[in-house]
């Protein structure tokens, strides 16, 4: 009794044969980061609700690779910032981006954590991208689990194409410079 196996990813560029495939390390370095991402939820209102939604066995982020959430920023690659972010909290933000490795991306989640949302007052920030660089943003005010979902995989896809050495160009640590970030 045999059965088919099926493939969750396609495979990287490569050539392949009867019991071989061969492949640049680059490309294979990048579909494993891009299907082992650990995020980091850091969320504030009511876009970590839909968040939690999207944990749930519904959508279950957990078939894209991330099936381990975690709270030490020392341990994720990737941080879903959801919901408000007051200027205070800013750099909170700022210190758990600091503390996670490299590589590291960054999702924001809502329109109040992109752009301030409907709260245009003293004391929100107007977008995290003030604090911290941003690779993804999630539109909606809360957005569905399915617009998180969509967010979570164009990360995978930053994650599976990115230059393994870009993380080490002048251009990237120009763009920290100006966050004021070591």
């Amino acid at each position: 009794m045999s059965k088919e196996v099926k493939m969750l990813d396609t495979p990287p560029p490569g050539h392949a044969g009867e019991g071989f495939f061969a492949t640049k390390l680059e490309n294979l370095i990048g579909m494993a980061r891009a299907n082992s991402l650990w995020p980091l939820p850091f969320a504030t209102s009511c876009c970590g609700i839909e968040f939690m939604a999207m944990m749930s066995p519904t959508y279950d982020l957990a078939r894209f690779g991330a099936e381990r959430m975690v709270f030490s920023p020392r341990q994720a690659d990737v941080l879903l910032v959801c919901g408000t972010i007051a200027k205070k909290l800013a750099p909170i933000l700022k210190t758990v981006y600091s503390q996670m490795a490299e590589p590291r991306w960054v999702i924001a989640v809502g329109a109040c954590a992109s752009s301030g949302g409907i709260f245009d007052t003293y004391s929100v920030l107007q977008g995290i991208d003030k604090v911290i660089p941003v690779d993804v943003y999630v539109p909606g005010c809360p957005p569905r689990p399915e617009q998180i979902l969509e967010g979570f995989m164009q990360v995978q896809e930053i994650a599976k194409t990115e230059n393994l050495r870009r993380r080490e160009s002048p251009e990237y640590s120009e763009l920290l410079e100006s966050y004021n970030i070591k």
